[in-house]
């Protein structure tokens, strides 16, 4: 039922006190940048950077029994006989572990060990996400659970609904992507499907329109490109493109296609629309979810085993699938092929070097961040920020992203999801170079 029908609990000042203090604890983890020891980032990189620390050489055996737990959990389960995606998948989460033993104990051929291959795919996807998903999942609970959520979408609504489709609460769901991680942010969008908050339809909106990586790793991205200088100007393009191409792509097919049903039928928890003091129904809506909320330790602990369960599913297939990328970009043509897709794009909107542009733009299917190393270096200040826009805006890639909407309940097919990144690179092309050409 809609929770407007709700019995609705008396308000009590611990209640007040709780959504105030949660809310904050998440906002201040997720969304506040700190100074530490000259490292300006938000906090939970900051935890996650210490957390590290203290580990220390015991990392890589942490992350290589998330490897083998999340090679052997398919086939205990029998979940990779659900269908042949999830065989192929599981399979290949077979090689992911191999890979993940040679790099952490070193063996393997020369070519893997060379530091923009197999390192790279361990050092600067596979450890961070190892890290950042559990420990995430703890501040989540309070992100998600206890109010902020319906508070924040309560003033959202008439900017999301009519540009993109989805509740004006799925704005958490994008700023927490942005700023935070793309993984934490479809566990978020993965809980709120789950538990009804999301139909199908706005759960694949979400997970492919807003999971962009995040603005730690958009720095990486236009260190590559030598950008930094053009820091704001890059981060504020990149925002304004993404969600550009978003408001396009949810009114074409396939994400206009995918069925508006809640997540095995369960009862739909939609937000009604406000008429009246926002301010007031805002609070109202807070307080019913923090009523319905489980206690913070029990959510605390349903969150850390989600997102465990999530980056034992991730990990595998970054050191697999991403590898197949990896080498396909450096031994093969095929990127050079898909390149003359997109070409015609950039020519038209006249991009310096449009074969060159289309050729880094096919490449981030296989791994967001290697556009920019295909443009890095160019003497074009235009294409060079129109390949690190893309970079954050084309937002699918097979070494993470897939295999992590994959990994939860969000109805989008990998198909689909192959179809998405394609409409997402040609119309990011065509605006952003447009834009780039007018700031510049």
């Amino acid at each position: 039922m809609p929770s407007t029908v709700e019995t609705r609990e008396p308000t009590k000042p611990w209640d007040v006190l709780r959504f105030v203090l949660y809310s904050g604890v998440g906002i201040a983890v997720f969304f506040v940048p700190v100074t530490l020891n000259g490292k300006s980032t938000i906090a939970l990189d900051h935890i996650v950077s210490w957390v590290r620390e203290a580990i220390g050489a015991g990392v890589p055996y942490y992350i290589l029994a998330l490897l083998a737990a999340g090679t052997i959990m398919p086939f205990a389960t029998g979940g990779w006989r659900t269908s042949p995606l999830r065989g192929v998948f599981a399979f290949a989460n077979v090689v992911g572990l191999a890979v993940g033993a040679g790099l952490v104990f070193g063996f393997g051929p020369a070519w893997l060990m060379e530091k923009d291959m197999g390192p790279f795919l361990l050092n600067s996807l596979v450890v961070p996400v190892g890290l950042i998903v559990p420990i995430g999942a703890i501040f989540l609970a309070m992100l998600v659970s206890y109010g902020l959520m319906e508070f924040i979408g309560v003033f959202c609504q008439p900017i999301m609904k009519p540009l993109w489709r989805t509740p004006g609460r799925s704005a958490v769901d994008a700023v927490a992507s942005f700023v935070g991680s793309y993984s934490l942010g479809l566990l978020l969008t993965d809980r709120m499907y789950r538990s009804g908050r999301y139909t199908g339809r706005e759960a694949a909106i979400i997970a492919t329109g807003f999971s962009t990586v995040s603005a730690s790793f958009m720095v990486i991205v236009a260190k590559a490109l030598d950008l930094m200088e053009h820091w704001s100007t890059y981060f504020w393009l990149a925002l304004v493109v993404t969600f550009a191409v978003t408001a396009i792509s949810v009114r074409i097919p396939p994400l206009s296609r995918i069925p508006d049903d809640t997540y095995q039928n369960i009862e739909h928890i939609p937000e009604e629309k406000v008429t009246g003091n926002r301010f007031a129904k805002a609070f109202g809506e807070a307080m019913l979810a923090l009523h319905r909320a489980p206690g913070l330790w029990r959510n605390i602990g349903e969150n850390i085993l989600d997102g465990l369960k999530m980056a034992m599913a991730i990990l595998p297939s970054i050191l697999s699938i991403g590898l197949l990328g990896l080498v396909l970009a450096r031994f093969t043509p095929v990127f050079t092929w898909l390149g003359y897709l997109f070409a015609p794009f950039a020519w038209v909107v006249g991009l310096d070097d449009p074969l060159l542009a289309g050729k880094a733009s096919a490449t981030g299917i296989a791994e967001m961040f290697l556009p920019a190393t295909l443009a890095a270096g160019h003497e074009s200040l235009e294409l060079r920020m129109v390949i690190a826009i893309i970079c954050v805006s084309a937002i699918i890639f097979f070494s993470a992203l897939v295999p992590c909407i994959l990994a939860t309940s969000i109805p989008v097919k990998l198909w689909q999801m192959v179809v998405i990144w394609f409409q997402r690179v040609a119309l990011s092309i065509l605006i952003a170079t447009p834009l780039v050409n007018l700031v510049l």
